[in-house]
């Protein structure tokens, strides 16, 4: 599915310039450890988080994920949506909690059950 679809379906803000919206998600893998989401997420996974620093753009351009979404309403701070910018990684927002929005994901990019 293409991350657009998802954040238009899931209703999630987009924070950085929208030049991965075309990308295709593979899944999604949800974690605030960078060194677990390092060791366990794979490419094409848009990554749940509620961090906020520099280093998740930083993770998401190293294991080529097709974006972060950035949970409870939580606002990241301007460096990291310039670093987020500069390495092309997509950075989107929700109100909902990691728990709530995973649910939704996983219904989408699984109708089937």
């Amino acid at each position: 599915m293409k991350l657009n679809a998802i954040k238009e379906q899931l209703g999630l803000r987009l924070l950085t310039a929208d030049t991965g919206l075309e990308d295709d998600v593979s899944g999604a893998y949800a974690s605030d450890l960078l060194s677990d989401v390092i060791a366990n997420s794979k490419e094409g996974h848009l990554w749940i988080t509620l961090q906020i620093h520099q280093n998740i753009a930083a993770v998401a351009k190293l294991k080529d994920h097709a974006g972060i979404i950035i949970v409870n309403n939580r606002e990241p701070e301007e460096e990291t949506l310039r670093k987020a910018n500069d390495e092309g990684v997509t950075v989107l927002q929700t109100s909902d909690s990691a728990f709530v929005i995973s649910g939704k994901l996983y219904r989408l990019l699984h109708p089937e059950g």
